[in-house]
């Protein structure tokens, strides 16, 4: 028998190339479009979920099967000891609460983990599961550790049109109505697993330095010691904004020159889901 499998989903933007080459499994998040049920990364392509964006029809999104994913646990533990599941933060879903419930029938050998993470930083928590298996971790072990510093991360998101909030519920039409006119752009941020309103500001050029002078905060403050300690890592994040993500990219590492920028991804369509495209976003997490 194996030691322990790690399972996740595709709220955390790992591709099924990606996942395999982790040696991990992914569970595809359910959209609801026009009354069908699409299957991010299986029925829906990143290209397809924008062309349908862009064309007004309204995206929702939907938790997983919950019997779909027992029957991938049960068919997991044919070859493995334990099992790590690491679903979309129970502050976005109710997902991490089900998966919680429906793991009791097994004994200990499936352990959830309420990581209050999603998008990039989700991964990130994955990545690190992974090295914990290699270093002989149990899955108890890995959760605890992936519980306890669920809080060590931040991110930063500025939208480019208010449309995608307003249909979503996250601000009402009037907001919209008034900051579409006055071109405002909304920074959020994502911490403890909440998206929620940080900043306004005017233009690009002002939130890519409001995004900066808030993760600097975070990096100098509640982060300093585990940036002294090497223990932190940057990302950047975008929806079909690669170029100006790459250009925000470099802009990051020579600001912080200090922090190693790791990877520059897509955000995960359940994020995009309420922000919509062109999208760039920075973010800090803890390492294992």
């Amino acid at each position: 028998m194996k030691t322990v499998a790690i399972v996740t989903d595709s709220n955390s933007g790992i591709s099924p190339e990606e996942a395999d080459k982790l040696g991990i499994y992914v569970v595809p998040m359910p959209f609801i479009i026009d009354g069908e049920i699409y299957y991010e990364g299986v029925s829906l392509t990143n290209d397809k979920f924008y062309e349908i964006q862009r064309s007004g029809t309204r995206i929702t999104t939907s938790q997983p099967n919950i019997n779909d994913i027992v029957a991938l646990w049960e068919n997991i533990l044919k070859e493995y000891d334990e099992i790590v599941h690491i679903p979309m933060s129970s502050g976005l879903s109710q997902s991490c609460e089900t998966a919680t419930s429906f793991a009791e029938q097994f004994g200990g050998r499936v352990q959830v983990v309420d990581n209050k993470r999603v998008s990039v930083t989700m991964k990130a928590s994955v990545v690190d599961a992974v090295n914990m298996v290699k270093d002989g971790k149990n899955a108890k072990q890995i959760k605890q550790y992936l519980e306890e510093t669920a809080l060590d991360s931040s991110i930063y998101l500025v939208v480019d049109t208010l449309k995608y909030l307003k249909q979503g519920g996250r601000i009402t039409p009037a907001a919209a109505a008034i900051g579409t006119v006055l071109n405002i752009k909304p920074v959020l941020q994502i911490q403890g697993g909440k998206l929620d309103q940080y900043a306004k500001v005017m233009n690009i050029r002002s939130a890519k330095s409001k995004m900066l002078d808030a993760m600097k905060k975070d990096l100098e403050g509640r982060f300093r010691s585990l940036v002294n300690e090497g223990k932190m890592k940057l990302a950047v994040a975008h929806t079909l904004n690669e170029e100006n993500a790459k250009e925000f990219a470099e802009e990051i590492r020579k600001t912080f020159p200090n922090v190693e920028l790791d990877f520059v991804d897509a955000l995960a369509l359940s994020i995009a889901t309420h922000t919509g495209p062109k999208v760039l976003a920075i973010a800090s997490y803890r390492v294992y």
